[in-house]
């Protein structure tokens, strides 16, 4: 009896309990729709916990987020690391191929210092690709960059929020807190394009559940209104982001291209109409989503013969052609 009696106020406490909890939750009070929930706070649950370990396990798991982007925009020195190490390789191979056959006593042995072999290609070998690039009397100093002290390639510039130089720029987010460059360009426009259809698909929900005849709170339809007013605002400047990038991948050129033309050297002579780096809108497109043969890709300036060309207005039989692809 006595332990009945003492267990009698824990059973109280807890039926009260979970009487608040059925009137603030109705869906408590529904055993399927119980499990569901339970469910779903457990997957939650169960996501902060995987979370949290990671980043008791991996002291330096917050750093690396901070100094190593999840995708890299393609930086120059990048860019010189590979054709070192494609110079390096090369060499090695020349040097492979140069070796006598072996003899009965055993292979012959030749040792070559391969960084001595390379050294004298790669210390110049970046300079004169990127000067092929350029036109003829173009001095290497104006390519060369104040701060990285690197030779630039054409549509490369230096980010002083990065402090490097990054090939093909188009901008700095301070969103994703990355440059957005040749390298992760594509992603971005596909995550505009993630973040646009979510943002559709939740106005949707919104509209829906304003729209159903369900007497509720006032508060409840006032914080929907204003969430769904502030999810418009989104959605107007994620659409307006995603129109404005689809262009730029149409034309092949980049924000900073576009808004600072008049700044970029070799695109002051070039009318503002002609976008020199434009292989037609079917390349342009192909090129930036599906060519992926080599992350550094390096574009040489058209000559004036190919911007004359790309100067002149299109025809009827320049559709026909697909010159304007």
């Amino acid at each position: 009896m006595t332990i009945l009696n003492l267990c009698r106020p824990s059973r109280d406490v807890y039926d009260l309990s979970m009487d608040r909890c059925s009137r603030f939750l109705p869906c408590l009070s529904d055993p399927v729709r119980r499990s569901a929930l339970g469910l779903k706070v457990s997957l939650v649950v169960l996501h902060l916990v995987y979370a949290v370990i990671l980043f008791l396990i991996d002291r330096d798991f917050i750093q690396k987020t901070k100094s190593e982007p999840c995708s890299s925009p393609g930086y120059v020195i990048d860019a010189i690391r590979t054709l070192n190490e494609s110079n390096a390789v090369y060499n090695r191979a020349a040097v492979s191929s140069r070796q006598p056959a072996s003899s009965k006593h055993g292979s012959v042995a030749v040792s070559v210092d391969l960084n001595a072999a390379a050294g004298n290609n790669n210390s110049t070998s970046w300079s004169k690709l990127v000067m092929g690039m350029y036109p003829p009397g173009t001095t290497i100093r104006t390519l060369t960059c104040s701060y990285c002290n690197i030779e630039q390639p054409p549509r490369a510039k230096h980010c002083h929020d990065c402090d490097k130089c990054v090939l093909q720029f188009d901008h700095h987010c301070v969103w994703l807190g990355t440059c957005i460059g040749q390298g992760n360009h594509c992603r971005f426009w596909w995550y505009i394009l993630e973040e646009t259809v979510l943002c559709l698909w939740t106005g949707f929900l919104y509209i829906t559940f304003l729209k159903a005849d369900i007497a509720r709170a006032w508060w409840k339809v006032g914080l929907v209104i204003l969430l769904l007013i502030i999810l418009s605002i989104s959605l107007i400047f994620l659409f307006l982001l995603l129109v404005f990038h689809s262009y730029l991948i149409m034309t092949n050129q980049t924000t900073f291209e576009l808004v600072r033309r008049r700044r970029i050297p070799y695109l002051r002579g070039v009318a503002g109409r002609v976008h020199p780096f434009s292989d037609g809108v079917c390349r342009n497109i192909f090129r930036f989503c599906c060519e992926r043969s080599g992350m550094y890709r390096l574009e040489p300036l058209p000559t004036a013969q190919e911007l004359e060309e790309k100067s002149r207005p299109y025809t009827c039989s320049d559709c026909v052609t697909c010159r304007c692809c």
